[in-house]
């Protein structure tokens, strides 16, 4: 039987670039990469399947439609990873990058497989989309409340996508991962932040009180439920599935965590204004993707966040490197 050709846009970022390397490990699967290469991906998180067999790297845009058509005609299942996906970057810097990739970036890639039909076009939303918590856990049935340009995007080509299975019947699945944090995460998120930070004795910088809780996924884990939908029969299309663990830590609770590991004082947390926008409290419900996918993540957050350090203890050259230095980047 021939192996799936899986196609992974935005696939030297963080999620996909781990997920990349987590389906060649699992799977026989042919996977091609897709990427512009953007300050948010990079060769480096490529490295691991350099030189794979069963992997090849195309530099391009999810924005170039004669480009999409042509990658996708050549691939069984597509994982659309590709986004701009900063808070921070769509609040002070504009959207118009965020709407341009993400939702018109999506709808090249509806069409193209409107053209050259797939087998199963799996879109990673964002669990941003729902905004605050008006219930605790958030199903999928959560009102949609995007609360920074970001997230009015990733909101705009997840409904926009489901509007393609709606109408023309495409194969799709839409997946709402919760915050995701692991090994080679670019330091303007949060964990790695706070995990550089910490190694390097600068204060832990906290927006408003700290009290703003999230849902943490190890990336590993993450990468098993994208594994499991693309395994899954059709009875999933259409489906919005969480990718989460059901518990919500606080960013405070984080820096404390972070500053006892690394073994720092806890004077280094400073505390700076509120983030305009600021979602309070994110936790997911879990229970369909354990219904439809027997998908539950495995790895709790004091495990992940030290495998986490570890890994930014041994790679300090990666971080320090100048294109992901802080100063350059829009802190999380």
């Amino acid at each position: 039987m021939k192996a799936k050709r899986v196609l992974v846009t935005g696939g030297a970022g963080f999620i996909p670039s781990n997920f990349v390397r987590h389906i060649l490990e699992a799977t026989p699967y042919e996977v091609v990469t897709l990427d512009a290469l953007t300050y948010a991906g990079s060769m480096d998180n490529l490295a691991a399947v350099s030189g794979h067999e069963r992997h090849s790297f195309v530099h391009g845009d999810i924005r170039d439609p004669n480009l999409v058509r042509e990658v996708v005609a050549e691939v069984d299942v597509i994982v659309n990873a590709a986004a701009e996906s900063h808070v921070e970057k769509s609040i002070q810097a504009g959207a118009s990058e965020f709407v341009t990739t993400n939702v018109e970036g999506t709808q090249i890639l509806l069409d193209a497989i409107r053209e050259t039909p797939v087998e199963r076009l799996i879109l990673i939303s964002s669990s941003e989309v729902y905004g605050s918590a008006l219930y605790a856990p958030m199903d999928e049935e959560h009102p949609l409340n995007p609360r920074s340009p970001y997230a009015g995007t990733k909101a705009g080509a997840d409904r926009l996508a489901y509007s393609y299975y709606v109408t023309y019947g495409l194969p799709i699945v839409i997946v709402r991962p919760f915050n995701n944090y692991g090994p080679s995460q670019h330091p303007e998120k949060v964990v790695p932040r706070f995990i550089t930070q910490a190694l390097s004795d600068e204060p832990l910088t906290i927006h408003g009180d700290g009290h703003a809780s999230r849902d943490w996924v190890y990336v590993d884990d993450d990468a098993e439920a994208i594994e499991s939908i693309i395994a899954a029969d059709d009875r999933i299309d259409g489906e919005v599935i969480n990718v989460a663990t059901g518990i919500d830590i606080s960013v405070s609770d984080i820096a404390d965590m972070v500053l006892e590991l690394v073994g720092k004082p806890s004077s280094l947390k400073v505390h700076v204004d509120e983030r305009p926008g600021q979602v309070d409290r994110h936790i997911g419900s879990t229970e369909k993707a354990e219904k439809l996918l027997g998908w539950k993540a495995r790895t709790s957050f004091e495990d992940g966040l030290e495998r986490t350090i570890s890994w930014y203890r041994d790679n300090e050259a990666w971080w320090r490197a100048p294109e992901r230095r802080p100063a350059d980047v829009f802190s999380s």
